[in-house]
């Protein structure tokens, strides 16, 4: 009997043949960090069977109700969000729930960009993503799917 030899060939991911499709997500009532790991697992392409590390194959993500996002327990009340500003004595804190009532996206948007990798493409894939304080969208398109969380 002849020996057969199966050939196995990785098929690497191509930055301009790609297609792109846009997921809509409604944050309402939805822990922070569980909708964090699904929204980076799409802005990395971890979700398509052609992921590459190198190139961009994520897709683009819009979040609606922002601010409606879930804080379980006293988070809202003692858990800081610190910014330091470069100068000295330039730190800043401030609680999550007055970030939440002060500029909402910047919750998700903190912890989605602590979520993707730390290299040149996590800027590019961060610029994918769209986080709306309310339910409604500026331009968005209409053929957007739905990403369950």
């Amino acid at each position: 009997m002849a020996e057969v030899h199966l050939r196995r060939d990785t098929v690497l991911a191509k930055a301009n043949s790609l297609p792109k499709g846009v997921y809509h997500v409604d944050a309402a009532g939805v822990p922070l960090g569980r909708l964090a790991v699904e929204i980076a697992t799409v802005l990395m392409g971890k979700h398509r069977p052609d992921y590459t590390p190198h190139v961009d194959t994520g897709e683009k993500v819009i979040v609606t109700n922002g601010a409606k996002v879930g804080l379980s327990g006293k988070k809202s009340e003692q858990r800081m969000k610190l910014h330091y500003t470069k100068y000295p004595s330039g730190l800043k804190a401030e609680t999550y729930g007055s970030v939440r009532e002060r500029r909402p996206e910047v919750l998700i948007s903190d912890a989605v960009r602590r979520m993707l990798p730390k290299n040149r493409l996590s800027r590019v894939m961060f610029k994918n993503l769209e986080v709306f304080p309310g339910s409604e969208t500026k331009g968005a398109p209409k053929d957007m799917k739905a990403l369950k969380v």
